[in-house]
């Protein structure tokens, strides 16, 4: 049997299983890839919210970082949640190792708890990465308002002017995102799928781009097929009964 690819995922636990590392893990896993995790913060959640966040000591979170990098051939990293400046310094510095960086800049979850502010994943934003933010983390990341699709390019454009190798402004309900790279936008269009189960979505998508990236396609195929991906999990999951608030995608439809 052939070797899994390694994928790496730098953000929080969801104690609900359905966004954070755990989404994350989940997806590498249903694409045939073995997840590895370096854990930033925990959190007390379940599909109606988010109740307490412990935020991971900036060294803890570098042992972590250096356990698995010393011992596993990552081929790529997705990094979420990151609460807290110094853990996004600690991952600019340590940039080098990590290859093809996708960053979910998640600032609020579904459920609308406030999960990090801007500062503190700025320093990453300018990174050489992939960045996939919603409308709503688009809007607080360049301080405008992102509520159509011509605002969801100038965003992006705005973003990728600021370091990134590329930026995918998801539409979430609109189905239709924005991708911007080499200098040019694309835009990505999609049906919507009828569904309240959309916990974790934005995490299994930049998870799925890593995944794809680590493959070896290019960044406008990697986006994409996660996008692909994305859909069939949300439908797949659409009748679940799982809590009593948006419940998660089906990972492994």
């Amino acid at each position: 049997m052939t070797t899994p690819p390694v994928l790496l995922t730098i953000a929080g636990s969801d104690s609900g299983g359905g966004a954070g590392i755990q989404a994350d893990l989940k997806t590498f896993a249903a694409l045939g890839a073995y997840g590895t995790s370096v854990i930033t913060a925990v959190t007390a959640q379940n599909t109606l919210g988010v109740t307490a966040i412990h935020p991971i000591p900036v060294d803890i979170v570098a042992a972590q970082l250096d356990a698995v990098l010393a011992d596993f051939p990552v081929a790529a990293v997705k990094v979420g949640m990151i609460g807290d400046p110094a853990v996004a310094d600690l991952i600019v510095r340590n940039a080098h190792r990590l290859p093809h960086l996708v960053v979910d800049p998640v600032l609020v979850a579904t459920s609308g708890a406030r999960l990090a502010d801007t500062a503190a994943v700025a320093p990453l934003v300018s990174y050489d990465c992939v960045l996939t933010p919603n409308r709503e983390e688009a809007a607080a990341l360049t301080g405008g308002t992102v509520d159509s699709v011509e605002d969801m390019v100038a965003a992006a454009e705005a973003l990728a002017k600021r370091g990134a190798r590329a930026v995918v402004v998801t539409g979430s309900e609109m189905a239709t995102d924005v991708l911007w790279h080499d200098g040019t936008a694309e835009l990505l269009p999609g049906e919507p799928v009828p569904t309240r189960n959309n916990h974790g979505s934005g995490c299994t998508f930049s998870s799925a781009v890593a995944v794809r990236l680590a493959a070896g396609d290019p960044v406008p195929v990697a986006v994409r097929e996660a996008k692909r991906y994305v859909a069939a999990a949300l439908a797949g999951g659409r009748d679940w009964h799982l809590g009593a608030g948006p419940g998660p995608l089906h990972h492994f439809i």
